[in-house]
């Protein structure tokens, strides 16, 4: 069954923005060209926050991305440019896409925040219900 995942990532500060960007547009970029990818969307929502959603073959080609290189260099660098981080994963049947609807829906019920060094009072309290913005 295809693995989805989706992440929502906050930027502490804009002076991040351009770092950022530059490793997501790679590492987005390593994603639609990886094996086992079945599709890779990118969102920015309010002030400075973003959301991936992609769909994986399997959880294996999923991993494999993930530890490659960029986005594999571009995790460390999260833990300080990032105060709000959160991830989950699901299988689900098809291999299309969600929608925005059911990926913000599922982060809240079922994610978790990822550690990062300088967390948001909603991410110390691991609070993923406003993460629905």
């Amino acid at each position: 069954m295809p693995l989805v995942a989706v992440t929502r990532l906050r930027i502490r500060s804009y002076r991040f923005l351009v770092p950022f960007a530059w490793h997501a547009w790679r590492s987005s970029r390593q994603a639609k060209h990886a094996a086992g990818n079945l599709g890779v969307q990118v969102r920015k929502v309010d002030g400075i926050a973003f959301w991936t959603l992609t769909v994986w073959q399997d959880d294996a080609a999923m991993r494999a991305y993930r530890n490659a290189p960029p986005h594999r260099s571009a995790m460390p660098k999260l833990l300080e440019w990032c105060d709000e981080a959160a991830v989950a994963h699901w299988h689900q049947a098809s291999a299309e896409l969600p929608g925005w609807d059911t990926a913000e829906r599922r982060l809240a019920e079922s994610g978790r925040v990822s550690r990062v060094n300088h967390p948001s009072a909603d991410q110390q309290a691991g609070r993923l219900d406003f993460m629905r913005k």
